[in-house]
């Protein structure tokens, strides 16, 4: 539920970061305000803080927000936003955009509109993490087996503690079975979902950020366990019912009277609304709730745990949940416990990003300045607008109220080259697969980087706002800013090489590993797509051989033995093919509808045992078609081309089994 790149986000669940949506009816994006509140008052004019910047006022803000997000969310096709800004535990303004349903014209209300924020869910369910610790209930240093009535096995021999949990350090690889379904027949209570498969440990404890919506959901039942109340009734007790947030639920479906101010979700190219999502593992992304509500909430958080009179969590538990638990690399942002960095001209800001298949969402808190800002559209937008467009969001308020000092940041061109250099190869995510058919995606995903033509990284996977990749300035040690605007890309090196790089609010939870060569796109997809053309034309010049041999009255000219090596290295060809295509729409499948992953199950098992089949078997049978190729008297053109077919096969084979295509999983 948390991004990455963008066929990654779909494989992985996420991140969730739809593609386009192309909306057929353009909606009037009139603004729908609601400035004033009874239970969240309008904030005083306040006096500007700095030099060149803006007055951080209702009035300023209401002007910004206003001439920005209508042309922007119907330039990017998304149907409504919200917008909600705090300062000094007031409400500045709430702002609502378009159309929370389109077919009805039902406007955007920041004060009664439910949106989804996905993985902004995580907050929750660490504040009553926090709120459990705090009463002596969780140490965060505790392995998590003494909480739970399942195991978590140590790896190599190093427990998962709770602290892990919340800095996405626990060590195991994805899980995306039923994390996102459609309707309630195909829902799994997360307790269920986490007991049914405890994914593979793939990194030792604490030392790798790999984002887990596992690990959170897993947090989540220590609460329902230690609190003895069950989760969502927990967070009604807890947090929500203290906080007023009378328009807020982790329940799936909604309860009958909040169904009704539920915003309806869009994905790409679809006028009908997705439907209301049902995330099973709800403690990592099941909270639905209006702008106003979570304007609550993060004044909660910048007032150190207490709004309007109610505290959910002690000065002290609320500090320590703000401060720095882990820092990946010496330069850039670090994790919070529960929140990640997304630090800002030189600014302390914690934070929390969110996406299902169909809502995006930030939240930003600005520790230093009492000021919280959050957003979220109900559709991914064409091209996935709603990605950039929330990322400039965030920088253009920083810039415009709390902007950055002169020459804050300057260029260093000392060992810029060199240091580029080190940083050039091919990576692979650190959150991913490792046992199942999903490991796939690592092959396809893996980010190149290079070395532009000024000697800084080039890396294609990192774009901007225009869709080309970024342009990076050098201005320290392995540290690169973005030239156009704040993000740091910054890199561990080993033995004078780099190991791990990442950039941006990506850094605290998501890496960049160094790729292992047997692993390596570089060489692997070069030749997967020549074993393809190889195939593809074995399959392609037979029968059109056969024409001619027919037409002109022609002879193949060979023996029977030989004849069934030839013409069952056609049918391994077909069949390989015809597996591979197998792989590629079930896959497109699963992630193309949440609602039919019992069928995919079936269709899974039997894709896996075809491979096993197929891609030895076929193997099997180009090495036996070129012996007898180069035993025959087969002509010099026939002879090479069966050992291009053992070549072709082969690579296919190393592919099913380094990228556990060959296999039985029915986890993943």
């Amino acid at each position: 539920m948390r991004k990455a790149t963008a066929f990654l986000a779909a494989i992985l669940g996420a991140a969730f970061l739809s593609g386009a949506v192309a909306q057929t009816t353009q909606p009037t994006l009139v603004p729908t305000a609601r400035v004033k509140s009874e239970t969240l008052p309008s904030a005083p004019v306040m006096a500007q803080q700095q030099a060149g910047a803006h007055p951080l006022t209702t009035d300023d803000l209401n002007s910004w927000l206003d001439g920005y997000l209508p042309y922007a969310i119907r330039k990017g096709d998304i149907p409504g936003a919200v917008v909600v800004v705090v300062k000094d535990g007031q409400i500045l303004t709430s702002r609502g955009y378009g159309y929370a349903d389109v077919a009805k014209r039902k406007k955007v209300d920041p004060a009664t509109t439910m949106f989804r924020p996905g993985s902004i869910s995580k907050l929750f369910t660490w504040t009553a993490l926090m709120q459990q610790v705090e009463q002596g209930k969780v140490d965060l240093n505790a392995d998590v087996n003494k909480y739970i009535d399942f195991t978590i096995p140590p790896y190599e021999g190093k427990p998962v503690t709770v602290l892990n949990l919340m800095t996405h350090t626990p060590g195991f690889e994805e899980a995306v079975k039923d994390l996102i379904t459609l309707g309630p027949k195909t829902q799994v209570p997360f307790d269920t979902l986490l007991k049914r498969w405890v994914p593979k440990r793939i990194y030792a404890p604490g030392t790798t950020p790999a984002y887990s919506n596992y690990g959170a959901s897993l947090a989540g039942y220590i609460v329902q366990r230690t609190s003895g109340e069950p989760f969502d009734a927990y967070l009604e007790h807890h947090i929500f019912g203290p906080l007023g947030m009378a328009h807020s639920s982790f329940r799936q479906p909604l309860p009958a009277n909040l169904k009704p101010l539920m915003a309806e979700g869009y994905v790409s190219g679809k006028d009908k609304p997705y439907g209301f999502e049902f995330v099973n593992t709800a403690p990592a992304g099941a909270l639905a709730a209006t702008g106003e509500d979570m304007a609550r909430f993060m004044i909660a958080h910048l007032q150190n745990g207490e709004y309007n009179g109610q505290r959910i969590l002690q000065p002290a538990t609320a500090q320590l949940m703000h401060s720095r638990a882990n820092t990946p690399f010496s330069a850039g942002d670090g994790m919070a416990h529960g929140f990640y960095e997304t630090n800002i001209n030189g600014m302390h800001v914690i934070a929390h990003g969110g996406d299902t298949v169909a809502f995006h969402s930030d939240l930003h808190l600005f520790l230093d300045k009492n000021v919280g800002i959050f957003v979220s559209f109900n559709s991914a937008g064409k091209e996935g607008a709603a990605q950039p467009l929330r990322d400039w969001l965030f920088a253009d308020f920083a810039d415009r109220y709390f902007p950055e000092p002169p020459n804050a940041v300057k260029a260093d061109p000392k060992d810029a080259k060199a240091d580029a250099e080190k940083l050039a190869g091919v990576y692979s995510t650190t959150r991913g697969s490792a046992t199942n058919f999903l490991a796939i995606a690592d092959l396809i995903g893996q980010a190149k980087v290079g070395v532009d033509k000024d000697g800084n990284p080039l890396i294609e996977a990192a774009k901007g706002l225009n869709g080309q990749p970024r342009k990076w300035i050098h201005v320290g040690p392995m540290v690169w800013r973005d030239a156009d605007g704040h993000d740091l890309l910054t890199a561990n090196v080993a033995d004078g090489k780099v190991t791990r790089f990442s950039w941006g609010e990506l850094a605290p939870i998501i890496d960049f590993a160094r790729t292992p060569a047997y692993r390596s796109s570089a060489w692997i997809l070069p030749l997967l797509y020549v074993s393809l053309a190889i195939l593809c034309l074995t399959l392609l010049l037979w029968p059109t051989r056969a024409l001619v041999r027919r037409k002109y009255k022609g002879e193949l000219g060979l023996e029977r033995p030989q004849l069934w090596a030839y013409r069952s290295s056609r049918i391994a060809a077909i069949a390989i093919l015809a597996v591979l295509i197998g792989w590629a729409v079930a896959i497109q499948m699963l992630f193309g509808d949440l609602g039919n992953e019992a069928s995919f199950n079936a269709i899974l098992l039997i894709l896996e045992l075809l491979s096993i089949v197929v891609f030895i078997g076929g193997f099997a049978v180009m090495l036996w078609y070129a012996w007898t190729a180069w035993r025959s008297k087969f002509r010099w053109p026939g002879k090479v081309w069966s050992i291009l077919l053992v070549i072709a096969s082969g690579t296919i084979l190393y592919i099913g089994l380094v990228f556990k295509l060959i296999g039985l999983a029915t986890n993943y």
